[in-house]
């Protein structure tokens, strides 16, 4: 991609939550339009921190940050937290209304825009999400899914233009974190630059473009998928496993029954692989 698409950028970003203990060391990372990006790292890497960083939640000590090749600041902060949208890890967290209805409509309210326009975009994002049916309904007694799916809506009816996702699928059953993959691609396919945290490799093989990994703070790996998860050195110092679909590959490669350099991403494409 040409440096035309790059949508955020981040130069020497630092941030501690004390001084003299930074979280955050010297980051910097470019994000194109419509790349699909996970983060990697153990627990206290950093990735939340960063994520925070990058919709201006948090405000780095040192280091700066670019939307669209403007930089930001005190400024234009809310211009930031308009176009990156954050879905957290925990829900409950986002959610603040007394009704789904009223929790997706209270950003796009806070950018003062028309109540036609605001009640196209709550409209929009619930039929998006598949959440019609629970318009009155009060957030906090849905399921974990549910709730979801909820916050998710909120970031839609932002029209956010990239979106940042912190351990979607924690605490999900298998069905909800199967529709959350849905809504990724669906997303993705609309040119929305996603950046992905989670601890499930499996996931992160099969759905992204570029893997970045964090350590202490610092970025240690950033690269196309399969040549990351390739890096024995950088899932051992960040506590990852290798992927279980690349783990098969290379011991049918070993046998002799896969084609050399398929580098299947989906169970399917294993099986179109093997030489059988």
């Amino acid at each position: 991609m040409e440096s035309g698409d790059i949508i955020l950028q981040v130069q020497h970003l630092s941030y501690g939550y004390h001084p003299g203990n930074p979280v955050l060391k010297d980051v910097s990372v470019s994000v194109r339009k419509g790349e699909k990006v996970a983060v990697m790292g153990a627990n206290g890497a950093g990735k939340s921190t960063f994520f925070l960083n990058l919709n201006g939640v948090l405000q780095a000590e040192t280091g700066e940050i670019f939307y669209k090749g403007q930089k930001t600041g005190k400024k234009n902060l809310n211009e930031l937290r308009r176009h990156v949208g954050f879905v957290f890890q925990d829900a409950d967290s986002q959610i603040i209304a007394s009704s789904v209805q009223a929790e997706v409509a209270f950003g796009p309210m806070n950018l003062k825009l028309s109540k036609e326009e605001v009640r196209e975009r709550v409209d929009q994002a619930l039929e998006y999400m598949d959440l019609q049916a629970y318009r009155s309904r009060p957030p906090h007694y849905l399921s974990g899914g549910e709730k979801k799916r909820v916050s998710i809506a909120d970031i839609i009816a932002m029209h956010s233009e990239v979106i940042l996702f912190d351990e979607p699928t924690a605490a999900l059953d298998p069905l909800s974190a199967d529709m959350l993959e849905e809504v990724l691609e669906k997303l993705s396919g609309e040119g929305k630059a996603l950046l992905v945290s989670t601890h499930d490799v499996d996931f992160a093989y099969r759905w992204a473009e570029r893997v970045l990994v964090f350590d202490q703070g610092q970025v240690i790996a950033d690269g196309e998928v399969l040549s990351v998860f390739q890096e024995e050195a950088v899932l051992e110092r960040a506590h990852l496993k290798k992927p279980e679909l690349l783990t098969v590959y290379e011991v049918l490669l070993e046998k002799g029954l896969i084609r050399e350099n398929s580098f299947p991403r989906q169970a399917e494409e294993l099986a179109e692989a093997m030489d059988l």
